[in-house]
């Protein structure tokens, strides 16, 4: 069983920066972060293979946003620069248990995520 506990959201400018923190307990191969809006689904943003340390980005938040990881905290993190008031969602980390084979169809996938946190609301101000 994992259990994962994001932090970091809140209220910024357009062009601020933000650090979501996403502490897991329990085994996991990789961490996705993943947005949502209202009436909307859940998107793919970020994620991070736990052991090689291989990402991968939506193309929207490519050269602004950054996945890392720490092994010794467990804890991976979103460092979101440059942000726009379309990056306004509630952000949810996710973790897979399972080593799934690492390519964009797995990653960006819902449905490769078998953890999901609770969210933390981003709203960015223009």
């Amino acid at each position: 069983q994992v259990q994962l506990v994001e932090s970091g959201g809140g209220l910024v400018q357009a062009g601020g920066s933000l650090r979501l923190s996403c502490a897991a307990s329990g085994r996991t191969f990789t961490i996705g972060w993943f947005r949502q809006t209202p009436g909307k689904e859940r998107e793919f943003v970020a994620a991070i293979r736990w052991g090689s340390g291989n990402t991968g980005y939506v193309d929207s938040v490519k050269g602004r946003f950054t996945i890392s990881r720490d092994n010794a905290k467990n804890t991976a993190y979103l460092q979101m620069n440059s942000l726009k008031p379309e990056d306004t969602a509630v952000y949810y980390c996710a973790a897979d248990s399972s080593l799934g084979i690492w390519d964009s169809r797995y990653y960006s996938s819902r449905r490769s995520y078998n953890y999901w946190g609770q969210g933390t609301q981003v709203t960015v101000s223009s």
